[in-house]
């Protein structure tokens, strides 16, 4: 078996999709019919409030809930309007036919299910996809002009700072600082066209940005942002320039690129078809919106689970894609004639009894990687709590006693560099983000602990999601967070016990019965006849009678009255009433 693959399940309304990487499933996608992912979908919304305190304002996109938008990521939606209009017109024709041109590549049709995204007023994602944007990307600014008779600015001047820029210069739309009171940028009740950048969690609508992203397999387009940049993944000094200079040359007169890891050695030609397909895709939307939908309406829709995994995941670092469903295989080989051909012979499908993630021991490890409890090799072991706030992993070392080690200090740095593996393989595979805390065992050379954060640091590169960590503190905390944009595995799989209303307690049986007892005492006068019928959980009855039985006995004393106790297997175990005979 190939030790990175992509394995694909799609049944009964669900699709998932685990990546391997060195034979070990490192990240889970999941996605359903009815709750789709709509992270990247484009909307043409409506202002519904404005918070001038939070710098923010609300907009519905047609969701449940109305989805938060923080000045940063506005553009005055007149400027916006306004540089859309005359996007087209703008476009010099030497630029167009260098833009449009055919390349020898396999042209950038349309792909399939292209415009099969969430529908208004879904849920909370099953699933949320990979991350549309290559993450690590680092943007550079463009040249100042690209004008025929211009000369080309040297590379120390195009990597300048930019300033931000009105659309009046045919860039871009001005850029809004944190600054800017958000009352005069929006009003409640205006048109707006912004973008998901992240799915509603628990009960937070999503967030989104006027700040347009498109990707492609080789770059991301993105049209109010003047910008051009290269993924930080291309490490390769002399490729990274190659890139930077050909996806400047090729650039559209509006917006920006940033080229994709995948792209490193790509020719000029692949890379035009790419930028050509998505220039096309954002006439489509502006023409939409020129059309004047209802509000809200979806503009664009990003492309299901399946195909987003083959543009953002199908790198040459993984060497196959093995699905198990005959219609979805089809669809996935046409997406992929058209823009990866080169690939499609990597493209397998599963036709064994089996059912496949069964086959390549997937569910088994899903099973054990989304346990609260996760075994170290050494005999430590994690707790991993997941909160509304935060997440807090315990990093303990159980029956690991030191063996070869020549002190209580290396023991211990064993054991956190153990745990910060396992730790960065957790957080990636379940997808925790936002605050993680995380409680090592404590160190007293300064040394060890610089060396376990730095471990930390390096087993991270691998993650796509953005983090940031902290040094470890005096009491082996280390303070880190890491991007979230849609559910964790574990919120998406699990849902709160219904029994213990997601506390993880329950009042014990003896505190159940000491509480019969008393609010007997508060009913005694409203109870009638001669005799208390308890009706409670078979487990209290049977404190009542063993270990309690004499408190209910005094109970019967006090009160003169004879205390029955029934048993009732459908009561919940805090659940009890009482009833006069």
């Amino acid at each position: 078996m190939p030790k990175n693959l992509l394995v694909i399940n799609v049944e009964f309304g669900e699709t998932r999709v685990a990546l391997i990487e060195d034979g070990i499933i490192a990240e889970l996608h999941v996605e359903r019919t009815r709750n789709k992912t709509t992270v990247g979908n484009i909307y043409l919304g409506r202002v519904t409030r404005v918070l001038p305190g939070m710098q923010a304002a609300f907009v519905d996109i047609g969701q449940e809930r109305a989805a938060f938008l923080h000045v940063e990521d506005l553009i005055r939606p007149e400027d916006f309007e306004a540089y859309i209009s005359g996007g087209r017109a703008a476009r010099d024709d030497d630029e167009a036919s260098e833009i449009d041109a055919s390349s020898g590549a396999a042209p950038a049709a349309e792909p399939q299910g292209a415009e099969e995204g969430a529908e208004p007023g879904s849920e909370p994602p099953a699933e949320g996809a990979p991350a549309a944007e290559d993450p690590g990307a680092s943007p550079q600014p463009k040249a100042a002009s690209r004008g025929k008779s211009s000369q080309r600015p040297s590379r120390d001047k195009r990597r300048q700072p930019s300033r931000s820029r009105s659309s009046s210069n045919g860039h871009g739309p001005a850029r809004v600082s944190r600054a800017t009171p958000i009352r005069e940028v929006v009003r409640e009740g205006q048109e707006i066209i912004v973008q998901v950048s992240k799915d509603p969690i628990g009960t937070k609508g999503g967030r989104v940005t006027s700040h347009v992203s498109l990707p492609g397999r080789y770059v991301v387009y993105m049209p109010t942002i003047d910008h051009v940049g290269v993924s930080r993944r291309i490490g390769a000094l002399r490729e990274r320039q190659r890139l930077r200079e050909s996806i400047d040359a090729m650039r559209p007169p509006k917006g920006g690129l940033i080229v994709r890891t995948v792209a490193e050695g790509l020719t000029k030609g692949q890379l035009k078809a790419d930028i050509a397909y998505l220039v096309r895709l954002w006439g489509e939307i502006v023409r939409k919106r020129e059309a004047h939908p209802k509000v809200p309406s979806t503009l664009y829709a990003e492309l299901d689970l399946v195909l987003r995994t083959a543009r953002d995941m199908f790198g040459d670092d993984v060497e196959k894609i093995v699905i198990d469903d005959k219609k979805a295989y089809e669809e996935l080989k046409r997406f992929a004639e058209t823009f990866m051909p080169e690939r499609v012979a990597n493209i397998e499908l599963y036709e064994g009894n089996e059912p496949i993630f069964d086959a390549y021991g997937i569910e088994d490890e899903i099973r054990r990687a989304l346990s609260r409890k996760v075994p170290l090799p050494s005999g430590g072991y994690l707790v991993i709590d997941q909160a509304e706030a935060l997440t807090a992993i315990d990093v303990n070392t159980g029956r690991f006693v030191g063996k070869g080690s020549k002190d209580l200090e290396e023991t211990i740095l064993k054991t956190n560099l153990e745990a910060v593996e396992e730790i960065a393989y957790q957080l990636r595979f379940r997808n925790l983000g936002g605050l993680i805390v995380l409680d090592t065992i404590d160190m007293d050379r300064p040394a060890n602990r610089e060396k376990v954060r730095q471990r930390l640091t390096d087993l991270l590169m691998k993650d796509k999601a953005r983090t940031t960590i902290n040094p470890i503190s005096d009491l082996g905390l280390i303070e880190m967070t890491r991007k979230r944009t849609r559910e964790s595995i574990g919120r998406l799989l699990h849902e709160p016990c219904f029994y213990c209303d997601g506390t993880g307690h329950l009042q014990s049986r003896t505190t159940v019965a000491y509480e019969i007892l008393r609010q007997i005492r508060r009913e005694l006068a409203g109870l009638p006849g001669y005799k208390i019928v308890v009706n409670a959980h078979p487990a209290v009855v049977d404190v009542l009678k063993s270990e309690e039985a004499e408190a209910a006995q005094a109970a019967e004393n006090r009160f003169m009255r004879r205390i029955e106790l029934v048993p009732r297997r459908e009561y919940h175990i805090e659940q009890f009433d009482l009833q006069g005979k």
